[in-house]
């Protein structure tokens, strides 16, 4: 017998139950109300960064007269091109810094008991609730000429007062300790996932410990190692406070050269082509990023 459905007095032969038939009905308009949610993130970014922005950006070709003097300026001078190379230079040296100090302790937050791997969130999220401020400060204390450092160095090895402060230094390990937690979480986002059981088969296979971590284990890490060093390789070309107490007028990096400008020389025309050159490099970077990254996404977890 013919499969027939009766259904208000129409017959549909060969329709298995639920099936959807094409052309049966026609699709209204796709449901735009969810795209309301958009709006006051639309709002807040267009009135308190794109707005600004264009601001900045305007003030640089305008300030103090049309052109691109300002830009002229910032390419053609030594000094800004000793701090642009500073800058860079400083943040490749704490994403290393951040990423040797990093790997190992994400690692074992891997490896522990749930309570103490919470003990071990907790103790690198402590700086994120601290003022960057008073963090600084601390660190001007402990690493002053007559400090606690420098007490104990001249103490127990007859060595000191080693310069430790207004170095570059002092700056990469107060910016160290500041961007840590943004290099340890992707981290450890990315470890959490490799299966534990992969280490002890390649060793049954006969790799060695070393070989095994090389080939195995640093390879599944990578997507946490890309995250967390764009992370705070960009973190690390803004920073004003730190470099600006903890250095010298050797250690001057971008931010505050643009503070320099604007506040004490008021050049606002060079002070926002600092600005928008800083930008500029940022979205080129991520750009980059993204183009070698094969999973499509900075961050580990997040896939497309």
């Amino acid at each position: 017998m013919t499969e027939n459905t009766v259904t208000g007095g129409v017959a549909r032969v060969g329709v298995a139950p639920g099936a959807d038939v094409a052309g049966a009905k026609t699709r209204g308009p796709k449901n735009w109300r969810p795209f309301l949610l958009l709006v006051p993130a639309f709002v807040i970014v267009s009135l308190f960064f794109l707005a600004p922005l264009i601001d900045v950006f305007i003030r640089s070709v305008t300030d103090p007269v049309p052109g691109l003097q300002n830009y002229e300026w910032l390419f053609s001078t030594e000094a800004n091109l000793n701090v642009v190379l500073r800058t860079f230079g400083t943040a490749i040296l704490v994403t290393f810094v951040c990423l040797l100090l990093a790997y190992p302790y994400a690692y074992l937050m891997t490896i522990v008991s749930d309570r103490t791997r919470n003990m071990l969130q907790l103790f690198i999220m402590m700086p994120l609730w601290t003022s960057i401020l008073v963090r600084t400060l601390a660190w001007m204390v402990l690493l002053q000429d007559t400090g606690p450092i420098n007490g104990l160095l001249e103490a127990w090895f007859g060595i000191g007062p080693i310069p430790l402060i207004r170095t570059t230094f002092g700056v990469a390990l107060g910016m160290s300790q500041v961007l840590l937690p943004f290099m340890v979480l992707p981290l450890y986002s990315s470890m959490s996932k490799i299966d534990k059981r992969l280490l002890p088969a390649a060793s049954n296979l006969g790799a060695n410990p070393v070989t095994a971590f090389f080939t195995v284990y640093l390879p599944l890490s990578k997507p946490g190692i890309f995250s967390g060093g764009v992370t705070v390789f960009i973190l690390g070309l803004g920073f004003y406070i730190i470099p600006a107490l903890l250095g010298s007028s050797k250690e001057i990096m971008i931010s505050a050269l643009i503070q320099q400008q604007i506040s004490v020389f008021l050049m606002w025309g060079q002070g926002t082509a600092l600005g928008i050159f800083l930008l500029a490099c940022t979205i080129a970077i991520l750009v980059v990023v993204s183009r070698f990254n094969k999973n499509g996404s900075l961050f580990p977890g997040v896939d497309r």
